[in-house]
């Protein structure tokens, strides 16, 4: 057993401990009152267990020392009064005996109170081992969810290959039809390019079961947003809902997989619709900043190429938005908040991993009833840069 001058008790209630030590006090003060109008009387200085047991109670193994030597000089200070002739001697060995009990009792107390402090600190230990067994538990199931969707998604990529290639099939016939007029030629380019993007995500981009290969290269982000804000303007026309784009004058190159990007704004840009009602509004705005400590020591630490400067894609809704509880739930893969069959739960959770993959940030701050915003990061890529840092 550890020596009880060792241990370091823990914190306990500061009210709850001055009203234990006061009591303590009066105790003491009212024996040695007593034993000063009757010194003969040693019976009295066994009082002095009493202070001794709450000042255990505190846990605070000074405070206990000085406790017990103050009693113990209480009990002695009881032959220096006038005592009958030959019983001086019998008052020093009563006296001793009273001392050794209270240091006794001082001991007992300390060690039982060390033994609670033992037991109260296993179980709060025990409380966070299985708050730790929860959160694993969580994530394992997370992950075979996942797993299963792999697995799934491998059967979709079949089923859903052979519609989609008919699809496309019908698409290329009215392109080539000549009666075609230019507009109808455009709105057939989009439903082809999107019919093959979609092609290209059911085979490498929706199996979670590996890592998925990515095609770096360099490109504007703004030019990615404004090709993305007219792939979703008819959707927004059709909601009444008014999309806008403010993506400035100035260059804003990356480092990033296009497709990848891409899907990461199609879906913020879904949210944002499902988010809104007829009148609400919502905003794109590209700008830049300087990248964190933070983001500099992990692109360092990641052998990619630092960038200070970092190119932000901010997502402005004036919908519902979400209150804190979901918001901090937001990124958990299959979390949503979404009607069974409507939503997957993936959106977000794939999004901030691709983000990342970029070397990235996305994040995510939402007031109810006042809308949602959130905001892309990305390093960006300095003119002097050169495709030869394709592993940034």
């Amino acid at each position: 057993m550890r020596s009880w001058f060792a241990w370091k008790p823990p914190r306990s209630s500061a009210q709850v401990n001055w009203v234990v030590l006061s009591i303590a006090v009066a105790i003491f003060i009212a024996i040695v009152v007593f034993e000063s109008a009757a010194p003969a009387n040693v019976v009295a200085a066994y009082g002095f267990v009493l202070p001794i047991l709450l000042v255990a109670i505190v846990r605070n193994r000074w405070l206990m020392v000085l406790t017990v030597a103050l009693c113990i000089a209480a009990t002695y200070s009881g032959l220096l009064r006038p005592h009958k002739p030959g019983r001086f001697v019998t008052a020093v060995i009563n006296r001793t005996v009273v001392a050794g009990v209270l240091v006794g009792v001082a001991y007992f107390g300390m060690t039982r109170e060390e033994r609670k402090a033992r037991e109260e600190e296993a179980r709060a230990d025990l409380l966070r081992a299985n708050a730790a067994l929860v959160e694993v538990k969580d994530a394992l199931n997370r992950s075979e969810r996942l797993a299963a969707l792999g697995l799934l998604a491998s059967s979709v990529a079949h089923e859903v290959g052979t519609p989609l290639h008919s699809i496309a099939w019908q698409v290329q016939s009215l392109a080539e039809d000549p009666h075609v007029t230019p507009d109808m030629r455009k709105t057939i380019d989009v439903i082809d390019a999107e019919l093959n993007r979609v092609v290209r995500i059911i085979k490498d981009k929706l199996s979670l079961t590996r890592q998925p290969k990515r095609a770096y290269t360099r490109l504007r982000l703004d030019e990615l947003a404004q090709s993305v804000v007219t792939l979703m303007k008819p959707s927004y026309i059709g909601k009444a809902v008014m999309l806008k784009a403010d993506l400035g004058t100035e260059a804003s190159p990356v480092w990033g997989d296009l497709e990848h990007l891409r899907q990461v704004l199609v879906n913020l840009l879904t949210n944002a619709l499902a988010a809104t009602k007829a009148g609400d509004e919502v905003l794109i705005v590209m700008g830049r900043r300087a990248a964190t400590l933070t983001e500099l020591e992990e692109r360092r630490r990641a052998g990619h190429a630092l960038a200070e400067t970092m190119v932000t894609l901010t997502v402005r809704d004036t919908g519902s938005g979400m209150p804190e509880d979901t918001v901090a739930k937001a990124f958990e893969p299959f979390f949503t908040t979404k009607s069974v069959g409507e939503g997957t739960g993936l959106g977000l959770y794939l999004s901030r991993e691709i983000v990342a993959s970029h070397g990235g940030s996305l994040t995510i701050d939402s007031v109810v009833g006042k809308g949602t915003m959130v905001v892309i990061a990305l390093p960006n890529l300095l003119p002097l840069m050169t495709d030869g840092i394709a592993g940034a």
